[in-house]
C-alpha cells in the first residue's frame, strides 16, 4: 500500500508541524478551557470550529476567575510559553537534558527575561503568567534549593510537565524509549507520580509519531508498551472507546466516561474533589489519554483531532496542545490560516523555535552517534561483540 503523504514528512517538517501544531491547539482551546461540551455548545451556538473570542466577551478584563488573562482571539497560553522556554534550554545546552538543566537554565529563563505574554498583552516575566504548579519550579529549586531530581515531589499532580514535553519527544525523534527516559528525568524537577509519568509518555508518543510510517494505532501501541500503572490503564480504556468512533461529536461523552475512573479532579472541573491531584499509582491525568483518544478518532488528521480536543472542554487547551503536537509530528500540519492567525494575534514567531530545535536535534543526533561508536569500540576491546566500524 502506498504511504499517505504525511507519512513521508521529513524531520524539519515534523518538528515544525508538532511545535506550531501545539501552539495552534493551545490558542484554540484557551477560550473554552474549564467548561463542559454542553456549555461550549450553548455559549457558541454550536461547536467551536476555529479561533473564537473570550468566553465573557469584552468583560474578560474583570470576569472571574479568568481576569486579567485575555484568553481567546488567537492568544496562546502558558502551555506554549513553557514549550518555547524548553526549546530555548535545548538551544543553550545543545544536548540531551536532565533535571539539572531545568534548574540551571529553565528556572532562570522564567525568572529573569521579560517576554511578550499574549494573554497579558504586555511584556512580563513568564513567571508572572504561569500557573502555581509551574511556579513550583522556581519556589522549590531557586528558593528552596531542592535537589532538581526530586523537586517535583510535593507539587500538585497535574499535566503541568506533560504540556510542554513535546520538544523532548522531537529531540529523540523515532526513539520513544529514549524520549520517555529523558522526559522522566526532566519532569522530575516539576512533577511526581502520574504527572511525571504522563510527561514521559507524551514525549514517547511524539517520538513515535516521528517514526516513518507511524499511525495513530502504532503511537498508542508504543505508549502502552512504556506507560505504567493508572496512566497505562487510562490510555488503554480511552483508546478502546475511541476506536469505536470516527467523529469527535459522538466521542465526547464516551471518552469522558472512559477516563473518569482514573481522573482525580472529578465532574466539576472548577471545583476539584478533595482527593484531586494527589500522588497515586491508580490514577492518571485526564489530558494525555483524551489527546491520544482524539488522535485515534481523527485517524491522525490535525483539524479533526484538535477540534475534538477543544470541544471536549475541561482542560482543553492542554488537551489540544498535546493532540496538535501529535498530529503535527505525525505529518499532518495545522491549517495555514490558523497558524498565521495565531502567530499574528499572539505576536509570536511560531516557526523560529521549530527551526532552532531542528538544528539542535541534528547536532544532538551527531553527538549520540559519536558516543555510541565510542561505546562500541570500548565494548569490542573488552572482548564483547566485534566492532565493524
Amino acid at each position: 500500500m502506498k504511504p499517505k503523504p504525511h507519512q513521508t514528512a521529513l524531520l524539519g517538517e515534523r518538528i515544525t508541524g508538532a511545535l506550531v501544531g501545539a501552539a495552534v491547539g493551545d490558542a484554540l482551546g484557551g477560550p473554552v478551557e474549564g467548561y463542559s461540551p454542553e456549555q461550549i455548545l450553548e455559549r457558541h451556538g454550536g461547536r467551536v470550529h476555529g479561533i473564537v473570542g473570550p468566553w465573557h466577551g469584552e468583560a474578560w478584563r474583570t470576569a472571574r476567575p479568568l481576569a486579567p488573562y485575555h484568553k481567546g482571539d488567537g492568544h496562546v497560553t502558558d502551555d506554549t510559553l513553557m514549550t518555547h522556554a524548553l526549546v530555548r534550554v535545548y538551544a543553550r545546552v545543545r544536548d540531551h537534558l536532565d533535571a539539572y538543566a531545568v534548574a540551571d537554565h529553565l528556572v532562570p529563563d522564567l525568572m529573569t527575561e521579560p517576554r511578550w505574554i499574549p494573554e497579558l498583552e504586555t511584556e512580563a516575566l513568564p513567571l508572572q503568567r504561569i500557573f502555581l504548579a509551574e511556579k513550583w519550579l522556581v519556589t522549590r529549586i531557586h528558593y528552596g534549593h531542592a535537589d532538581p531530581r526530586e523537586a517535583g515531589t510535593g507539587n500538585i499532580v497535574n499535566c503541568g510537565a506533560a504540556m510542554y514535553m513535546t520538544p523532548v519527544g522531537l529531540v529523540n525523534a523515532a526513539n520513544p524509549p529514549a524520549a520517555y527516559a529523558e522526559a522522566l528525568d526532566v519532569a522530575g524537577a516539576h512533577q511526581s507520580s502520574y504527572g511525571r509519568e504522563a510527561a514521559g509518555v507524551l514525549a514517547a508518543a511524539v517520538a513515535a509519531a516521528c517514526t516513518p510510517g507511524a499511525t495513530p494505532d502504532s503511537i498508542i501501541s508504543t505508549c502502552l508498551s512504556l506507560a505504567k500503572d493508572g496512566t497505562r490503564t487510562a490510555i488503554e480504556r480511552v483508546c478502546e472507546e475511541a476506536s469505536r468512533h470516527t467523529d469527535f461529536e459522538s466521542a465526547l461523552e464516551p471518552l469522558r466516561a472512559a477516563v473518569a475512573p482514573y481522573d482525580t479532579v472529578g465532574p466539576d472541573y472548577r471545583s476539584p474533589s478533595l482527593g484531586a491531584r494527589r500522588p497515586s499509582r491508580l490514577h492518571s491525568i485526564e489530558e494525555l489519554p483524551i489527546a491520544l483518544g482524539m488522535l485515534l478518532v481523527a485517524r491522525g488528521d490535525y483539524r479533526h483531532a484538535v477540534l475534538g480536543a477543544v470541544n471536549y472542554g475541561r482542560d482543553c487547551d492542554s488537551i489540544a496542545t498535546m493532540a496538535g503536537a501529535l498530529a503535527g509530528a505525525l505529518g499532518s500540519p495545522p491549517p495555514e490560516d490558523w497558524a498565521k492567525a495565531v502567530a499574528e494575534a499572539s505576536r509570536l514567531d511560531l516557526w523560529e523555535p521549530a527551526a532552532t530545535l531542528t538544528e539542535v536535534t541534528r547536532e544532538i543526533f551527531t553527538r549520540d552517534m559519536t558516543r555510541r561508536r565510542a561505546h562500541e569500540r570500548a565494548f569490542a576491546s573488552l572482548g564483547g561483540e566485534e566492532c565493524s566500524d
